[in-house]
């Protein structure tokens, strides 16, 4: 059986990925879709191939033999992007440590290369896969010679593939006549001049009549049309410079054997570090982890007897920084199984809940470390420390340091912020994460068939926690954000703890009639949509609602797309005004989503006591606002009367009431603050409506002449300003020509025109500094600003312009929250802080402590912050959600 010899051609694969993968970053902000890409088009052909032999060449910035021919040669190429270029050396270090070889040469393209490779390759007896984006490769096709180009289709990879026979039936022509065919209609992305009028129908007509180039000139007279034969006679020249361009060379002088080609295991060590350094999860499986996983040449045990559970929690009392992972029934949490302590990186310990070693035993000896160090700079050191604290029951976060906390915290830009990323990145450890190790086993069995294993894998995960540890404090300090972590987050994680097993009280009968309201209505509209239309159909069905709305009823303004008419909301919105049966398919729209979502979705989440326990996520979002699962009360609507009445869904317990707290106009109050614009403070110093004041200023009206669509065009300009908005933005919020919003956008910076330096200055410092920074030192990296495509610089100019503002309203209500929760605790109150949203806060307070509680709200929210503006909450009260809203 033939040898197989795979050849890639590296740039045009990583070029090909690059376009077709959506932008990816690592932990550190690295581009790294190219190599995502090009890796995964490589495992695919390793997988179909099974070669023997494999290499990659790489064009080189020397000028080639082809540029001393013609100086023109690539001439018209646009520059690489930088997001590009910069994943290119990274590329060759992860192929070289997969042991692949790279090839490349001064004064030769990576098309010779791979072509001169080829033939040795076929001289040999090799069957060749040679793989490019580039069709110039196949003029190199044969009977042994495959050149397979990959494309992407609907998201997926498929690869053409061609023989000689192939681009025989493809192009009309033999291989070696592909590159005549290509030398005389030219090329403009290689800037082949080619013979001028001679397009690829020409071109092939005569390829195929003639044969060659050689024969079209010697029977220049039979050809018929004046304009191609007076062409082709005065432009020979190009056509035999356009042929020595587009040949490769297959016998270029190159320092490559066939044999240096062999293929060795390419999922090595090095290379699997490369996959964790650039967040390739999903390729971590390809490898063979008792090879690549680092092994603890150290000191561990097993602890399952009592008295040794004892030795070692009186080490973890003389310990600096112990590291402790816990694990559950279903992995890392509820019913514990294990806990795993690192005490420094030669002592680690895995206790297991067996015997005498209780959970309460552990729990109890835990807190009563926790309570040690508070009196001492120790610190417990865990990862998400929030998933800790039913284990180290302890409200004083100075002694812990959550080293997932302190990773976010230093790229809140990253989308997840595992143990084992967190290792990686600064803990310079390899870890492998549960499923990579155990698959789907459950912990139970995990423990019970390969208890050695499980003590091996713990221990590396709380080793990794000592070894992040004083990497992630310097880097905090260095970064300024110690005081943001040790005074805002840290201690925001026990607040958030609290409001989480304390939950919020829902009326399960209440959402169900709530239900049946809503069935009614959508029943309602759905009849009257069927009537309107005169017929039934699947309103819920894009196309089916698209043929309707745009065929049937003759509807303007419809897109069509690829699986037919755009039903999207922005297109909907624009024909609801003028078309009732629009008005009610998005009125149906929002009431099935509020059935489906809260009505009938949030029954699921009602505990056995009547309330619901959402999660609250610290380190999700990059702003720093906090965000909610499980169910998601951030997003409980707002905007219409149907929407609103949810609230009445969430009560206060029985003696008890609801009280909201609410921050006014907040972002607005810190933009006044940071641009330091003067008309703006003086604004807020004020007890005027800041809307109808800048409605005053921008349309130069008197304050009692302002009319109500003026304030509110105002209140829509205030409000985008503060997240960016473009003047087609805005144009679009408040219906009115892209001109005359330019016009209103004008007149408002013309009145606050600090405002607009303060913009124009945070964007200039964030592409300098690369990161835009809140009041309270919150960093947002900003790689956007540094893109190549253009829309992205916008988006990223807009974000930078409100990161600042809405990452200190974050910061600010944290603040407000640790206050709130420390004030209700000193003044040794029942109340309860339960809920947050966005810019309120929700306590279920008892009615003997509603004053005491309103003067903690409103001291402690207003004090949040020293601004230049006031920080003003409005205050309700009421037996349920709505009424307190």
């Amino acid at each position: 059986m033939a040898k197989k010899l795979v050849l890639i051609d590296g740039h045009s694969i990583l070029n090909r990925a690059f376009y077709g993968v959506p932008e990816l970053t690592n932990a550190e902000g690295f581009h790294t879709n190219a190599i995502y890409g090009f890796l995964n088009i490589l495992f695919k052909l390793l997988d179909e191939e099974k070669p023997d032999g494999l290499a990659v060449a790489f064009d080189l910035s020397a000028p080639t033999f082809r540029h001393e021919m013609y100086k023109e040669y690539k001439g018209t190429r646009k520059p690489m992007p930088e997001e590009l270029r910069e994943q290119v050396p990274v590329m060759k270090q992860v192929l070289q440590s997969m042991g692949v070889l790279i090839m490349e040469k001064p004064g030769f393209e990576a098309d010779d290369i791979l072509g001169t490779m080829a033939k040795k390759g076929e001289a040999e007896g090799y069957e060749v896969a040679l793989v490019s984006g580039d069709r110039d490769l196949l003029q190199i096709a044969s009977e042994h010679i495959k050149i397979r180009i990959p494309k992407t289709k609907g998201g997926r990879t498929e690869i053409e593939d061609y023989y000689a026979a192939d681009v025989k039936e493809k192009y009309q022509v033999t291989p070696a006549q592909f590159i005549e065919l290509k030398a005389l209609m030219g090329d403009t992305s290689d800037n082949i001049p080619g013979v001028p009028k001679v397009g690829e129908k020409t071109a092939t007509n005569l390829m195929v009549e003639y044969g060659s180039i050689e024969n079209i000139y010697a029977n220049l007279e039979g050809i018929t049309k004046k304009s191609i034969k007076e062409t082709l006679a005065q432009h020979r020249d190009l056509a035999d410079l356009s042929l020595k361009l587009a040949t490769i060379c297959i016998e270029a002088d190159i320092p490559y054997e066939l044999c240096d080609t062999d293929m060795g295991d390419l999922f090595t060590k090095e290379a699997y570090e490369w996959c964790l350094k650039l967040n390739f999860k999903n390729m971590l499986s390809r490898f063979d982890q008792s090879k690549v996983a680092e092994k603890i040449q150290r000191e561990y045990h097993s602890v399952t007897e009592l008295s040794e559970a004892e030795d070692v929690f009186d080490a973890c009392a003389k310990a600096e920084s112990p590291a402790f992972t816990f694990y559950g029934a279903d992995g890392e949490s509820s019913a514990l199984e294990a806990v795993v302590v690192c005490l420094d990186e030669e002592k680690l310990y895995c206790l297991f809940i067996r015997n005498f070693i209780t959970e309460d035993y552990v729990v109890s000896r835990l807190k009563a470390l926790a309570e040690s160090f508070a009196e001492s700079n120790k610190k417990l050191l865990t990862f998400d420390v929030k998933k800790c604290y039913d284990y180290i029951p302890c409200d004083n976060t100075e002694v812990f340091f959550d080293c997932k906390l302190a990773a976010y915290l230093l790229n809140p830009n990253h989308k997840e912020y595992e143990l084992e990323d967190v290792a990686a990145e600064h803990g310079d450890i390899n870890c492998r994460d549960y499923k990579q190790c155990f698959g789907k086993k459950s912990l139970s069995d995990v423990i019970e068939e390969d208890e050695q294993e499980f003590v091996e894998y713990a221990c590396m995960r709380s080793l990794a926690l000592q070894k992040a540890y004083t990497p992630l404090k310097e880097k905090l300090t260095k970064e300024n954000m110690v005081s943001l972590y040790d005074n805002i987050e840290m201690p925001l994680t026990y607040v958030l703890y609290d409001m989480e097993k304390e939950g919020v009280l829902a009326e399960g009968d209440a959402l169900k009639e709530y239900s049946a309201v809503l069935g009614e209505k959508i029943a309602e509209l759905e009849k009257r949509i069927y009537e309107q239309v005169g017929e039934t159909f699947n309103i819920n069905s894009p196309k089916q609602l698209g043929e309707i709305l745009f065929e049937k009823m003759g509807l303007k303004g419809g897109k069509k797309t690829k699986t037919g008419y755009s039903t999207a909301a922005d297109v909907l919105e624009k024909l609801a005004v003028d078309n009732p049966v629009v008005a009610d398919v998005l009125e149906y729209r929002g009431l099935a989503k509020l059935k489906s979502t809260y009505a009938d979705g949030l029954a699921e989440f009602i505990d056995k006591s009547g309330r619901i326990h959402s999660t609250f996520n610290q380190m999700i979002t990059a702003t720093g606002r906090l965000s909610s699962t499980e169910p998601n009360l951030q997003n409980i609507p707002m905007r219409t009367e149907m929407g609103r009445m949810i609230r009445k869904v969430f009560v206060a317990k029985e003696g008890c009431v609801l009280i909201d707290a609410d921050y006014s106009q907040i972002e607005l109050r810190i933009l006044a603050h940071l641009s330091g614009d003067k008309e703006l403070i003086a604004a807020y110093h004020t007890d005027a409506d800041i809307h109808r004041i800048t409605a005053s200023k921008v349309f130069h009206t008197p304050m009692d002449e302002v009319t109500s669509l003026q304030r509110r065009n105002a209140k829509a300009v205030n409000f985008g300003i503060v997240y960016g908005i473009s003047a087609f933005g805005l144009s679009q919020d408040i219906g009115t020509s892209q001109k005359e919003a330019a016009q209103y956008m004008k007149q408002y910076f013309e009145t606050y025109p600090d405002v607009k330096r303060y913009q124009e200055e945070t964007v200039e410092n964030a592409k300098e500094t690369g990161y835009t920074i809140t009041m309270f030192d919150r960093r947002r990296p900003m790689p956007e600003l540094k893109s190549s495509n253009f829309m992205q610089r916008q988006f990223g100019e807009r974000a930078a312009m409100n990161a600042p503002i809405q990452g200190t309203a974050a910061d600010i209500m944290k603040i407000a929250m640790i206050n709130v929760y420390q004030g209700l605790k000193e003044a040794g109150l029942k109340s309860k802080l339960i809920l947050q949203v966005h810019d309120e806060l929700l306590i279920e307070t008892y009615e003997d402590e509603i004053e005491q509680v309103k003067e903690i709200l409103t001291r402690e929210m207003k004090g949040a912050a020293d601004l230049a503006v006031p920080l003003e909450i409005d205050l309700n009260v009421g037996n349920n959600w709505y009424d307190a809203h």
